[in-house]
């Protein structure tokens, strides 16, 4: 590198730390998708709209609202955090702000009711960081989101942005950063679990010609969105890291595949993109140096399947994104003829921390095997949902019950669907199992990209299974065989058992076929469409032989095998059930108890919810 950095990384923090000071009382908006949804721009415009005359009306010479990406508790959204005033608010809407304004910027009285209410200990909550959701969390690669205005480039600086890709190009030894990725242990975080530093030196050592990077974004897991907050609450952090990544393996060129379901994200990285690259950060000579790297995006079409390298990387060529055979590995001929570096979201938002902080202090979080952090995307009938990072390790224990604050309504837990389809079920006797790659694999499923889905005891196990199986079956690309034929057969069987139609041959052959589709798929979405059916089989199996011999769904949720009946010693005959049945299978005089004929019956329950006398039970 023949020229030197013009770029005082150090200063650039100074000038942008003092713009922040500079913004008075700083009013943090969750604007994330979630809260959006939930009218946070509408807070937004309310705050600005106060926050104008603020000099006039408060001891507080400015007030600046800062939108920010997701702050993870979206249970809780709206929410709206006051540093200066130590307190965050939950659940806001737009008729809250004036209340917030004048009762608590103005006079000084925080307003308790929007304060979240420890369900423990029922007390007032100030500070987020005392809220038990974010207590027991470890945030690295959402260490900024939630807390950062992520379109604006000087408040990344000014938390450190940019700074690890300066001190890399002034050092400029590439083997160095690859050694110290290899040196962290991190491992990538889209799920397969491979040693990031290693997939880098395999890359690295393609030389004589050009390289890529890209960024897996494409987050196809129903219930994900860890990569999606990253993109959109922290972009400069996996800018610099696929800059980084870049300096790395020799490449000066890259992709970041964002499905187009995500148009928050593709804005934000956008513009992430135009500002660093007209501060030098990106692009042609990147702080006068002769490092260059040219970052696209491209705008997937929303197939699962395209979570694949390989279709991928077929996407990003103008192909319809289909697996291929390999080898040749994507990483020796991949992108354009040439050898691409591969990583997702949150593999490459860790790189920046890991070359400023160290590839001990990563190490020193995880476990022997699995180092560093790892975010989840916390969904189902679990009281705290919501976006997390924890160490690896954690137990499932500590995330459903600590952070998740438990089941809803009192329910019992009965499993966790970890990985989304191409994972497992989890159940109680797995609650202290560390959260890691090996103690996952063992127990039949699989940290994936990260989606934790939470079911209680009015889950049907079954029906799950059969959903898990319809997506995949659906997001199936039809290339090979065994996954396009192979889940088709697998999903007609459970729909078969599900209506209370099954048999026992059925529950072996379609477990014979999740193995061969398991063995004989082309790519890995269907070697592991089959693993929410084996693991459900293995730990669920009474579930399914219910289902098939008693033709009973355990968790009435099967509405084939639901029984509707009418107790007689409580019926009054007032009719109100036969009006109420759309196809009439209710049948009785005035006065006189009536009687459901089941042959008529398709069991909608609207005679259940009718009757005033509590006389007609499903089960």
């Amino acid at each position: 590198m023949t020229k030197t950095l013009d770029i005082d990384i150090q200063q650039e923090q100074k000038k942008a730390q003092e713009v922040i000071k500079s913004q008075g009382l700083r009013v943090r908006v969750c604007s994330g998708t979630g809260c959006i949804a939930n009218g946070s721009m509408e807070v937004i415009e309310k705050f600005r709209e106060l926050g104008a005359n603020v000099s006039t009306l408060t001891a507080h010479d400015k007030m600046t609202i800062v939108p920010t990406g997701c702050h993870g508790f979206c249970e809780q959204g709206v929410l709206v955090l006051i540093p200066d005033l130590d307190v965050t608010y939950v659940k806001v809407h737009v008729e809250d702000v004036e209340e917030i304004f004048n009762s608590h910027i103005k006079d000084g009285k925080p307003v308790e009711r929007l304060l979240y209410v420890d369900p423990k200990t029922n007390q007032h909550v100030f500070k987020s960081e005392d809220i038990n959701f974010y207590a027991k969390q470890t945030r690295t690669a959402l260490v900024n989101c939630g807390h950062i205005n992520a379109e604006c480039i000087d408040e990344a600086i000014a938390v450190r942005g940019y700074e690890a890709l300066s001190n890399i190009l002034k050092e400029n030894n590439p083997d160095a950063v690859i050694q110290e990725i290899l040196d962290s242990g991190l491992k990538g975080r889209g799920g397969a679990g491979f040693p990031t530093g290693l997939k880098w030196k395999f890359t690295a050592a393609n030389k004589g010609g050009k390289s890529y990077v890209v960024c897996n974004g494409d987050e196809g897991d129903p219930g994900a969105f860890m990569d999606r907050s990253v993109m959109e609450g922290d972009p400069h952090k996996l800018l610099e890291g696929m800059a980084i990544a870049a300096f790395a393996i020799g490449a000066d060129e890259g992709y970041i595949y964002v499905r187009a379901e995500y148009p928050l994200a593709i804005q934000r990285l956008r513009k992430a993109i135009a500002d660093a690259e007209e501060r030098h950060y990106l692009g042609k000579n990147i702080m006068n140096t002769d490092f260059s790297f040219t970052l696209h995006i491209k705008e997937g079409a929303g197939a699962f399947v395209c979570g694949e390298e390989s279709a991928l990387l077929a996407s990003i060529e103008g192909e319809r994104g289909m697996p291929r055979p390999k080898p040749p590995f994507p990483a020796n001929k991949g992108l354009f003829g040439r050898p691409p570096l591969i990583n997702n979201v949150e593999t490459l938002a860790n790189v920046p921390l890991i070359m400023l902080k160290g590839a001990k202090w990563f190490a020193s979080m995880g476990t022997e095997s699995a180092k560093g952090t790892k975010t989840f995307a916390l969904t189902g009938e679990v009281n705290n949902t919501g976006l997390i990072e924890v160490p690896m390790g954690t137990t499932l224990r500590e995330i459903v019950f600590d952070i998740g604050g438990g089941i809803r309504n009192g329910k019992k837990f009965k499993a966790v669907q970890i990985g989304g389809p191409s994972g497992g079920c989890l159940t109680e006797e797995h609650l202290d199992l560390p959260m890691d790659y090996e103690s996952l694999s063992k127990a039949g499923a699989m940290v994936g990209s990260g989606g934790l889905v939470v079911m209680n005891e009015d889950t049907c196990i079954v029906e799950v299974a059969r959903f898990f199986m319809n997506f995949t079956q659906n997001e199936s690309c039809g290339k090979c065989v065994p996954c396009s034929e192979g889940t088709k057969n697998m999903l007609k069987i459970l729909e078969k058992i599900v209506r209370g139609e099954g048999t026992m041959e059925d529950l072996d052959k379609v477990e014979d076929l999740a193995h061969a589709v398991k063995d004989g798929s082309l790519c890995g979405l269907g070697k592991t469409a089959p693993n929410p059916v084996l693991s459900t089989l293995k730990y669920f199996r009474d579930e399914y032989i219910a289902h098939i011999k008693d033709k009973k769904c355990p968790a009435g949720v099967c509405s084939a095998m639901k029984v509707i009946t009418i107790q007689e010693d409580l019926c009054k005959g007032c009719t109100k059930c036969a009006r109420t049945c759309p196809v009439g299978a209710i049948e009785g005089t005035v006065k006189n108890p009536h009687k459901i004929n089941q042959d008529k019956c398709i069991k909608c329950g609207s005679c259940v919810n009718a009757c005033p006398f509590k006389a007609i039970k499903q089960s």
